[in-house]
């Protein structure tokens, strides 16, 4: 995946370009993660792809990459509670831009991943359906981020064994369902997530 969306804007004088993506929209359980990426101008990086079609494996090699290479990187996540209270559309929102006030630096120019998710920061901002097919800072972005929600999910599953997050990490599989009919939500559940309502009490 090449830098085409950063380096227009690299050559019309923007320096410090964030990508922004996040993770964890629809499971039922756990939080939405989301981060953001700077890359430093003309930077070559390979293997850049979308989180979701790249291996485990690949995906962390490539976030030890990232990291490596990024002149900054924010990572924030909205708990499941903050979930049900803001519902999703909102949380995804507030995940974003918590992702990019934690940068060390603020960014000059976001590309955001998505149709609408302006961000309420002044900063000159686009949103790219697909963006992290298309663009690599998004790209890496939703990498991170993946990476660094898949790690919690992991820890989850220490806490709480009998909902396997270690494989589904959260997302409404069969299994998972099966799981929350058998036992009932657990306390990382999101309650205004359906079918999640249908057996919560509280």
């Amino acid at each position: 995946m090449r830098f085409a969306f950063e380096r227009k804007l690299w050559q019309q004088g923007y320096k410090l370009v964030a990508g922004i993506d996040e993770v964890g929209r629809g499971p039922l359980a756990g939080p939405i993660v989301a981060a953001a990426v700077v890359f430093p101008p003309n930077i070559k990086l390979r293997g850049l792809e979308d989180s979701k079609k790249v291996s485990a494996a690949k995906r962390e090699a490539l976030a030890l990459k990232i990291k490596q290479r990024a002149l900054a990187i924010g990572i924030s996540q909205v708990s499941h509670k903050k979930i049900d209270e803001l519902r999703i559309g909102k949380a995804d929102l507030l995940a974003m831009k918590q992702a990019v006030v934690g940068l060390q630096f603020l960014p000059d120019y976001l590309l955001i991943d998505g149709k609408r998710n302006q961000l309420d920061l002044e900063i000159e901002q686009l949103c790219l359906i697909d963006g992290d097919a298309r663009c690599a800072s998004v790209a890496a972005a939703s990498i991170v981020a993946k990476v660094f929600r898949d790690k919690i999910m992991l820890e989850y599953h220490k806490k709480y064994p009998d909902y396997l997050f270690h494989q589904h990490k959260g997302y409404g599989t069969r299994a998972h369902i099966k799981k929350i009919k058998q036992y009932g939500p657990c306390p990382i559940h999101r309650r205004s997530f359906f079918p999640v309502s249908q057996f919560a009490q509280t």
